[in-house]
């Protein structure tokens, strides 16, 4: 990072011209974005330029003002001060805005999901949609919006989390398409600590086999998932589909009406200790609408959607010396929210 191998190009051009023609001014980067955004990245950005600066400069030579992550930002509100010499830190905007966009994108995308939810937990699935190497910052971000839950240790690695899981499709195969053989084997081996979450959509009968696993673990079952593929209608709602066709569209998948019979089967069978988590394809509007319609669902596993959208941070500067300096349609935006970082 401190040789530019990270950084747009025209920034390193910028740092080597400034210091070939021995100029240093100091200057105020002013960095913000046009969204409404839950701020995440603010401590990764900082420690980018605590630690990377150019040679012969020191964290000393900057003065930096913040927001924290886990602040909300309006748009074009300023997120941060950075005042110093800029040979020091030019070859950095690359890297600092990065974090603070994905950061940001992360925790904006997961806070809503998880309001969505609440008081309902939302655990955080979304490690197979991206590259491993974003997952401790990515897990950070979804902390910081609220998540109850991480799929990873990676992504838990910031805050002292752990990852957590439900019983997986693969295990159940490994077990000839049999999930009461494969929650029995998992409930064996894991530690008592943890909870016990059976996948009960192998066969496309959530209601059977969740009656067929609780009746075998007991109180050792914690919950079951329901993932139904959003092209498939579970076998207990065939009976509901009208003759023309009509109503299976909005049958295929995790629905309410799958989510009411697995209920109501385990409640009717003495399991109303049986927690019920649903996964696949829930966003934060999908979730609103099972919360307004009372759905009972326990959990909501979320995954790919919490990783979309779009938050993209500027940083110009806005002042040489105490000087106002900036492009047009640009100028300092004090923020009396924003903290010296010491």
């Amino acid at each position: 990072m401190r040789s530019g191998h990270y950084t747009d190009q025209y920034f390193n051009w910028t740092r080597r011209v400034l210091e070939a023609e021995a100029r240093a001014p100091s200057v105020t980067m002013q960095i913000f974005q046009k969204q409404d955004v839950l701020l995440a990245g603010t401590d990764e950005a900082v420690a980018i330029l605590r630690l990377c600066l150019a040679d012969g400069y020191r964290w000393e030579d900057l003065e930096v003002w913040s927001l924290r992550d886990g602040d909300r930002a309006a748009p074009f509100e300023s997120v941060m001060h950075v005042r110093g010499p800029y040979p020091a830190y030019a070859h950095l905007e690359t890297l600092y805005l990065g974090a603070l966009a994905r950061g940001a994108r992360i925790a904006t995308g997961t806070r809503w999901a998880v309001e969505a939810a609440w008081p309902l937990p939302v655990l955080y699935f979304a490690a197979r949609h991206d590259h491993w190497a974003v997952q401790m910052a990515d897990g950070w971000a979804a902390h910081v919006a609220g998540v109850a839950g991480v799929s990873t240790d990676a992504q838990g690695a910031w805050w002292g989390g752990r990852g957590e899981g439900t019983l997986p499709h693969a295990l159940i195969a490994a077990y000839s398409g049999d999930t009461v053989a494969a929650t029995r084997a998992l409930a064996r081996r894991v530690p008592d600590s943890v909870r016990v979450v059976s996948l009960v959509d192998f066969d496309n009968d959530c209601v059977a086999t969740a009656l067929k696993v609780a009746r075998a673990l007991g109180e050792k079952l914690y919950a079951v998932r329901l993932d139904t593929a959003e092209d498939m209608v579970d076998r207990s709602l065939a009976e509901d589909i009208e003759p023309d066709g009509a109503s299976e569209l909005h049958l295929r998948g995790v629905n309410r009406w799958l989510v009411y019979k697995v209920r109501d089967a385990l409640d009717r069978n003495g399991f109303g200790h049986v927690r019920i988590v649903v996964s696949g394809g829930f966003d934060g509007a999908r979730i609103r609408r099972f919360r307004e319609a009372e759905v009972p669902v326990d959990a909501f596993g979320v995954g790919s959607s919490l990783i979309r959208g779009q938050v993209n941070f500027t940083a110009d500067v806005v002042k040489v010396g105490d000087d106002p300096v900036a492009k047009a349609g640009r100028r300092y935006r004090p923020n009396p929210s924003l903290e010296r970082v010491a």
